[in-house]
């Protein structure tokens, strides 16, 4: 029966990479050459100094971007820092064991930084001389973290100075969260370098919305090169995290300015997520640029830790990842209005009844789509550096 058990595991990592080969040509022509029309805003480059400056720009193509790219390597390490897989594995799962929001700060932290010019630590930078950096746009106010990846650093920096980059640990350290929460392992490969620029007025204006509709999110995803199959296996990151009642406030008093719930809601759970989130909340009600807090309730750069909230994984840690999302959804008891949205048409519907009674089909999609997310936008070989603090540019 182990025996079985390995073979099978073997041949689902088999199928992985192959795809992920196939994928990866993709993802190199495909993400850095996203164009942007005529009518958007004009790009916006501040440069005191090109040795330490960043960067801020709607469309600017990131000057580190020359030369001959390297590839992603298995174990990129394993010379220069072999313990490094392990040392980033050891420090979550630690970490997990005493802080309920390691798992939904490190995913969302992921998919923040790499949907925005890539995977390159660009949303763990400081602002300079005040200039504002990708972490400080709205949708990334309510973003945790950002002490997790310092540890996980400094202690990296202890065994191998300036080998490891931020970019790295930001990919690996979500893949052991995925894990920790119950959802599937991917392989990983590894050689990403820190970007030098941050891209502000990027996240502000294309980080997805909360509020978006179900074309808006497949837009959105799509300019990504992800289909509509990988937008609904990505979505299911959701399974894990709270968010905090200002984003659904809408949904539950005052629909699209109706003074009535959603109608799509489910009655008796309009009336437990108004139990968390009544009325006396609406002061809170959010930017329409915001995005959902992955906090569970630990320290935060805001106030926004001290708000309510409703916990996605409302049947405890590491239990049903994926699934009871969907399942969720095709009882009308998705909590955000972005989530719901995914039953709005049959072409996305369909992705959510397999993965709502497929547990290992939403495995191997959800596996793969973040091993396609962690190399969007990708700086190898002689493009950008390896930062030895994550939020300051070496």
């Amino acid at each position: 029966m182990d025996l079985m058990r390995k073979l099978s595991f073997l041949v689902f990592l088999l199928c992985l990479l192959i795809s992920l080969k196939k994928e990866n040509a993709e993802t190199k022509k495909g993400f850095r050459t996203i164009t942007h029309s005529p009518s958007d805003s004009p790009s916006i480059l501040v440069a005191p100094s090109m040795s330490r400056s960043i960067f801020f720009s709607k469309i600017a193509k990131k000057p580190e971007d020359i030369g001959n790219p390297r590839p992603l390597e298995y174990d990129f390490y394993r010379k220069s820092c072999p313990q490094a897989e392990k040392i980033i594995r050891s420090k979550v799962r630690s970490l997990y064991e005493v802080r309920s929001d390691v798992a939904p700060a490190l995913l969302r932290l992921v998919f923040h930084d790499c949907f925005i010019e890539g995977c390159d630590a660009s949303v763990l930078l400081d602002a300079v001389d005040g200039i504002d950096s990708e972490k400080e746009s709205p949708p990334n106010e309510t973003l945790k973290g950002f002490d997790l990846i310092d540890m996980i650093k400094s202690q990296l920096e202890e065994a191998c100075p300036g080998v490891v980059s931020c970019a790295d640990i930001l990919v690996l350290g979500a893949r052991e969260s995925v894990v920790l929460a119950g959802g599937p392992f991917y392989p990983l490969q590894t050689g990403r370098r820190d970007s030098t620029l941050s891209f502000s007025e990027v996240a502000t204006y294309e980080l997805p919305n909360p509020q978006n509709d179900l074309p808006q999110i497949v837009a959105s995803f799509a300019s990504r090169g992800f289909n509509e199959r990988e937008t609904v296996s990505l979505l299911g990151a959701h399974s894990i995290g709270t968010i905090h009642c200002r984003f659904i406030l809408n949904r539950l008093y005052n629909f699209g300015g109706t003074d009535e719930p959603d109608p799509t809601l489910d009655p008796q759970f309009l009336d437990l997520l108004r139990s968390k989130c009544n009325d006396s909340h609406t002061s809170l009600s959010p930017s329409p640029l915001l995005s959902p807090s992955s906090d569970d309730g630990s320290a935060s750069r805001s106030s926004s830790s001290q708000e309510p909230g409703v916990e996605m994984d409302y049947q405890g840690r590491g239990s049903g990842f994926g699934s009871l999302y969907y399942r969720g959804l095709l009882e009308s008891k998705g909590i955000l209005y972005v989530d719901q949205q995914l039953t709005a048409e049959e072409k996305t519907e369909a992705w959510v009844r397999a993965y709502a009674s497929d547990d290992s089909l939403f495995g191997r999609d959800f596996a793969r789509a973040m091993m396609k997310l962690s190399n969007l936008g990708l700086l190898t070989g002689p493009m950008g550096q390896v930062r030895i603090s994550c939020s300051k540019v070496a």
